[in-house]
């Protein structure tokens, strides 16, 4: 567990904190909102959607690779519920059956992945044939100058993001991972810096 870690998932509720109050945190609620049966977010970090998982939800599952994350993690489930397992691993070998959950939840996450394919191709392995992939990504922008910005400082911003690539096609790839993407809305994070606020919140399917 790196210093810089620990630091960084100290201080990652509070730099969320303005975004979150701004409608981040609404944009969570309905989209979790339609979270159902069996449910595995990747990359649950601190453990900011647990307060937006319905009552429909049978089963939770938290997955988070970074043992300071999950420690806080832990501590919120812990607090203030709701009752969830979590389990420290990567997004890309999720230790998991194939077709075990209803609902994969991924928010904030696929920007931060080594490989976002490879996550992809385990979320798609552990869905069930019916089930659903619930997003909320920050991407690269459409816009060409902001999506130049992107380029430039993404090696800057992974060193200060812990690994986040703010340049990343995410739906582009949730559709190459086998998926139709049943549901999308392009947004932007509120009270976010420029390079980081293009959204998309939608709902995928298996093809």
């Amino acid at each position: 567990m790196s210093l810089y870690g620990c630091i960084f998932a100290a201080f990652y509720d509070r730099l969320l904190a303005s975004s979150e109050r701004a409608g981040l945190a609404a944009k969570r609620h309905s989209l979790l909102a339609r979270a159902r049966g069996r449910v595995l977010e990747i990359g649950a970090g601190t453990g900011l959607n647990l307060a937006h998982y319905p009552a429909e939800v049978g089963e939770l599952v938290l997955a988070e690779p970074d043992t300071a994350m999950a420690a806080r993690l832990r501590r919120r489930v812990r607090a203030h519920g709701p009752a969830a397992r979590v389990v420290e691993a990567r997004a890309e070998d999720l230790p998991f059956a194939d077709a075990a959950f209803d609902t994969v939840v991924c928010t904030l996450v696929l920007c931060t992945v080594d490989d976002p394919a490879r996550a992809l191709a385990e979320v798609r392995r552990v869905l069930a044939p019916q089930g659903q992939l619930l997003f909320l990504e920050h991407v690269r922008a459409d816009d060409p100058r902001l999506a130049r910005w992107q380029d430039r400082l993404a090696g800057l911003w992974r060193r200060v993001g812990r690994g986040c690539h703010p340049n990343r096609a995410t739906a582009t790839a949730i559709e190459q991972a086998g998926f139709r993407i049943a549901e999308i809305e392009h947004d932007r994070i509120p009270k976010a810096l420029p390079i980081v606020a293009p959204l998309v919140v939608g709902r995928a399917v298996p093809a």
